[in-house]
């Protein structure tokens, strides 16, 4: 259930109740390795979405092909949209695009292992069949220039959260089960990290991080919890215990609910190499959290540094150091930055405002406005 996955949910929620010329009607296709329900699929029924099966093997064939040909032939839709390279390849390659207009939302990429790095060359294919590419930062945008994408079909849209779950990611009572339950003493810290664990996400910065603070300030008690899961879990734990900070980390692994561990933190942390417009880093402004993050991506065009997050360059342990430090010791001044950083959420970023923007955006594409 990933963060592409939760914004196409919200979207349909929110499109399914406009006024009836600006409705939208959503079904989604999802992929599937091995017969049964997931937790994607489960999230499509419990929103009442039609929910198209498309069986695979591990890697794309002719037939995978002609699963998404047939699938999109079932729906008959005015727009068909896709979420990811694999979804960018099979659409392309199945010649949908010839006949029904195409959508392509471009996340980023991952960077985990050699063979994923081989696989985001396929956009230079894919994306240039594309009617329009819609993407969530100006960063990504200037990435999709360079493979090719004529820069008149980009469009940037950054994501959105619901401020209702922020209001429950605040409740006190959930804080104080949550820190009980995941043994945090009083008096000590919490900076929390929620991501895949991933080469470019760097959650082994903000341990070096950690290290430099405890060096500097020896009397402050701070743990990290990390929510996810990954490839780079092994070297999470060895760099922890190499800096003798076992103790001081908690590998939560994946969790479908992290409201309850954003109850618990002290505050965010984003310490990736690239990001687009990280559902962390709103998820994180929704719950009222103060927020250190580098300043890469899509994050420097959501949050403005000492503004509403406090801004540090990728890759520099010190910085980040020094960052954390400061939040923790000016606490008045981080309360009131994340209070503005919250503001911002209602104002700019709820999902009834980008549901609405993409229902014009269909509508004119539809219409031959985005020709």
């Amino acid at each position: 259930m990933s963060g592409p996955a939760k914004n196409v949910l919200e979207f349909a929620r929110c499109a399914a109740g406009f006024e009836e010329n600006a409705r939208v009607q959503t079904e989604i296709a999802a992929f599937q390795t091995s017969p049964g329900d997931d937790e994607l699929t489960d999230a499509v029924s419990r929103a009442g979405l039609p929910l198209h099966r498309i069986e695979q093997a591990s890697l794309p064939t002719p037939s995978t092909v002609e699963r998404v040909r047939r699938a999109i032939a079932a729906s008959q839709p005015d727009i068909v949209q896709t979420h990811s390279i694999k979804s960018h390849f099979l659409l392309r390659a199945s010649g949908a695009w010839k006949q029904y207009p195409w959508v392509a939302f471009h996340h980023g990429y991952t960077l985990t292992v050699l063979r994923l790095r081989a696989y985001n060359e396929f956009d230079r294919w894919s994306l240039r069949r594309a009617a329009r590419v819609i993407t969530v930062s100006r960063a990504f945008a200037g990435q999709l220039a360079r493979k090719g994408v004529p820069g008149n079909r980009i469009t940037v849209l950054h994501n959105a959260i619901d401020p209702d779950w922020g209001r429950r990611a605040s409740d006190a009572d959930l804080r104080a089960a949550t820190r009980t339950r995941l043994g945090v003493e009083a008096g000590e810290h919490l900076a929390l990290m929620v991501g895949r664990l991933s080469k470019e996400k760097r959650q082994v910065l903000l341990i070096q991080a950690l290290g430099r603070l405890k060096a500097q300030s020896p009397e402050v008690r701070m743990r990290i919890l990390i929510v996810g899961e990954g490839p780079e879990r092994a070297s999470i734990l060895q760099t922890a215990a190499s800096l003798g900070l076992s103790n001081n980390l908690v590998l939560a692994g994946h969790q479908s609910d992290v409201a309850p561990y954003y109850a618990a933190a002290d505050l965010a942390v984003i310490s990736s190499d690239t990001e687009g417009s990280p559902n962390a880093l709103l998820e994180a402004m929704a719950a009222g959290k103060p927020v250190v993050a580098t300043a890469v991506g899509g994050i420097p065009e959501i949050v403005t540094h000492e503004d509403t997050a406090l801004l540090v360059p990728a890759g520099d342990a010190g910085k980040l150091a020094d960052a954390i430090a400061r939040t923790l010791f000016d606490f008045e001044g981080a309360r009131q930055m994340a209070e503005r950083a919250h503001a911002l959420i209602l104002s700019h970023y709820s999902p009834q405002q980008r549901a609405r923007f993409l229902a014009r955006f269909y509508a004119d594409m539809l219409s031959g406005r985005h020709q």
